[in-house]
């Protein structure tokens, strides 16, 4: 199937590892060009490197007022274009009710919500019809993950921004997707299973409330990620799409 991915330019933030690196390959594997960001520049550099000549590395916090319109620049200028852009960050730190502090979701909530709601914004200034505008969230969108108290109080508040601006931005023709991913097997996962005191059983738990009875792979979610953001999904807006194997029963 042909995604109509070729020549396309996508930005897409916390690619240097994870979920947004593997959404980056997939796009370059089918022939879009992309800037990758991360906040450390030499990783940045070296992700970039590693998706080959049409991928540019670019070093930003998704919490600084100024990164939205300097990736747009950076995309249009070295890649000649801007057609969408998917907004992935690292989760907020793990904790409960009485150990999370104010400084932690202040930090969260600048980047996780309100950097997140400011590159929408420069986006959907900048995009034309047809132009897309992605967010990776979390499974916690319909059912709080324990132990992620941050997460849980701003992932479905985003969710709620993107639905809302499905509806502003349709008119124009620019499209907004979400991703909803579970038990995929990145770094960020394999830590947070380690924060108990038996990883394996906490795996093997997880894996029994799986439909798939197993984590899911960063190229299964890459792969859903760029037929999101592709032309191939061009009447699909609005929508929160759970890659999780099955984790969530409800309809």
């Amino acid at each position: 199937m042909d995604l109509g991915l070729k020549d396309r330019v996508y930005v897409v933030t916390g690619a240097t590892r994870g979920l947004g690196n593997a959404t980056a390959r997939e796009l370059v594997a089918d022939g879009a060009k992309v800037v990758v960001t991360g906040r450390d520049e030499r990783r940045a550099a070296e992700a970039a490197a590693e998706l080959g000549p049409d991928a540019v590395g670019v070093a930003v916090d998704n919490a600084d007022p100024d990164a939205p319109g300097r990736l747009i620049a950076v995309a249009r200028e070295r890649c000649g274009g801007f057609d969408g852009i998917l907004v992935s960050v690292g989760g907020p730190p793990a904790g409960f009710l009485a150990n999370t502090t104010d400084e932690q979701w202040q930090a969260g909530f600048e980047s996780v919500f309100l950097g997140a709601v400011r590159i929408a914004r420069a986006a959907a200034a900048e995009l034309a019809e047809g132009g897309v505008i992605g967010f990776v969230l979390s499974g916690s969108v319909y059912e709080p993950i324990p132990g992620l108290t941050i997460s849980n109080g701003l992932r479905p508040g985003l969710a709620g921004f993107a639905k809302s601006i499905a509806d502003e931005l349709g008119p124009r023709g620019i499209r907004v997707v979400g991703l909803l991913p579970s038990r995929i097997d990145t770094d960020r996962v394999r830590e947070l299973d380690g924060l108990s005191a038996d990883p394996a059983a906490t795996r093997a738990a997880n894996e029994s409330r799986i439909a798939l009875r197993r984590y899911g792979t960063p190229e299964e979610f890459g792969r859903v990620a760029a037929f999101l953001l592709s032309p191939a999904a061009s009447y699909l807006t609005g929508v929160m799409v759970p890659v999780d194997g099955g984790m969530q029963h409800g309809f």
